[in-house]
């Protein structure tokens, strides 16, 4: 039997939506607001978001009059994001390295360091090759992605949270081209270990990856107030691209 990749346990565990339960919505609705001006995207488009997670950055798309289907593989996720279904929103469980409806979306939207999760580049290609396959021709796909130099700068090596009276104990690190998280806590008188990775993936090979899933990469910005991209500084890798 195949054992499971670390984010199919990790984020259908209960314990990863408790750690990070108080991210900072307001920035992200920001962010996305912003992004939607930015691309001047008409009312009813139809839009896809990939590893959309619980669905609540789907759900603020759909409330701005957009036409909204969320995917994600984690099974828990989308049980949950099925609660919010209406008229202009749905949810299914999806693998993103497959296409999922090809020809029927005018954008498709991987937000939040939603890439990188995969052992293999040609998983990554893969990916990204079904993202514009799910894209009709002229379509927009914006994938955002952490600026992995300014997350290496930063690491802050250990870091101890509680949330809902549970002891996370968090080390962070780099080996082997990815940034690892380790994930340690006691619950119930069980003790538990997650872990997280993901790809330090810079500039220069998501240019490689788009132009060979076939896209046409049009800009780049460097944070969430969508400023100009920067190596050294910007803590985002915003890259906007067009289906050739």
């Amino acid at each position: 039997m195949t054992k499971p990749e670390w984010f199919e346990n990790w984020f259908d565990s209960p314990y990863y939506h408790i750690l990070y339960k108080y991210r900072d919505e307001q920035e992200a609705e920001a962010f996305i607001n912003k992004l939607l001006a930015y691309l001047d995207i008409p009312a009813g488009a139809e839009v896809l978001d990939l590893a959309c997670g619980r669905g609540r950055y789907a759900l603020h798309l759909a409330n701005q009059g957009l036409q909204v289907t969320g995917v994600d593989l984690s099974e828990n996720s989308i049980a949950y994001a099925k609660a919010l279904e209406h008229e202009h929103l749905s949810f299914y469980r999806h693998d993103m390295r497959e296409p999922f409806q090809e020809a029927a979306f005018d954008y498709v939207f991987n937000f939040f360091t939603s890439f990188g999760y995969f052992k293999t580049r040609a998983e990554d290609l893969q990916a990204l090759r079904s993202a514009c396959a799910n894209l009709r021709a002229g379509g927009t796909f914006v994938l955002d992605f952490f600026n992995a130099n300014y997350v290496q700068q930063r690491l802050t090596g250990r870091e101890k949270k509680v949330v809902d009276g549970i002891h996370f104990d968090i080390q962070k690190y780099t080996a082997e081209g990815r940034v690892i998280k380790q994930i340690c806590f006691a619950h119930q008188g069980h003790t538990y270990c997650f872990e997280e990775q993901v790809k330090l993936l810079g500039k220069a090979d998501f240019e490689l990856l788009l132009a060979e899933a076939g896209f046409r990469l049009e800009t780049v910005f460097g944070d969430y107030q969508l400023a100009p991209f920067h190596p050294a500084d910007s803590p985002r890798l915003i890259l906007v691209a067009t289906k050739n």
